[in-house]
């Protein structure tokens, strides 16, 4: 997934598992978005960091705030055209031309249930205490908050009477396999790319 000419680079940015990246490299490989992943940032040392490196992919360890000039750094060194967040919890600063070039995930239907805090079976937990009846993902250009910025895309799901968070998280992870490549492909034909199969 590395070098190919005319192809977009997107560098994924995580914190936990990887399933997410993992995903989007599953749809590079059986050739369903054109792209290659040019990069893995971890904010921490997580299990996605190995499950990438198992897969071939070039994960790096950044601790903490990434500030503006080494974000800028790590994405000229890897000439990565999108970013996308892929369950990272830490709030990048956007440098300067990376205005809508970075996207992010987030497991509600924005802009309900989201924000600092907001992130995981918290997030699910809240929906059904709220009593919803239906949940599902967003995928947003970000920009300097948590979970605002332009909404690309929603998918949703139903919330079922007997749900618990991990349920619930199980049922809006699938609508997050469908609707993050679909939300990468549209943002890279914004960016002049094509990223159709």
């Amino acid at each position: 997934m590395s070098g190919t000419p005319g192809k977009p680079r997107l560098a994924l940015f995580i914190s936990g598992g990887g399933r997410t990246a993992l995903n989007i490299a599953d749809e590079i490989d059986t050739g369903k978005l054109i792209a290659e992943i040019a990069v893995v940032v971890a904010s921490r040392q997580c299990a996605g960091v190995e499950r990438c490196r198992d897969r071939g992919l070039d994960a790096i360890i950044e601790k903490g705030v990434i500030p503006e000039d080494r974000l800028a750094q790590i994405l000229g060194e890897h000439r990565v055209d999108l970013v996308c967040l892929a369950g990272y919890l830490k709030l990048l600063p956007i440098p300067d031309g990376w205005q809508g070039r970075i996207l992010n995930i987030h497991p509600s239907l924005l802009p309900k249930f989201g924000g600092p805090g907001m992130y995981g079976e918290l997030v699910h937990s809240a929906v059904l205490k709220a009593g919803e009846q239906k949940s599902g993902c967003t995928v947003h250009i970000c920009d300097d908050e948590f979970d605002r910025g332009p909404i690309v895309l929603q998918k949703s799901c139903e919330v079922v009477q007997d749900d618990t968070p991990e349920t619930l998280a199980a049922r809006v992870f699938r609508t997050e396999c469908e609707a993050y490549p679909e939300a990468i492909r549209t943002t890279l034909k914004t960016l002049g790319f094509d990223a159709d199969q």
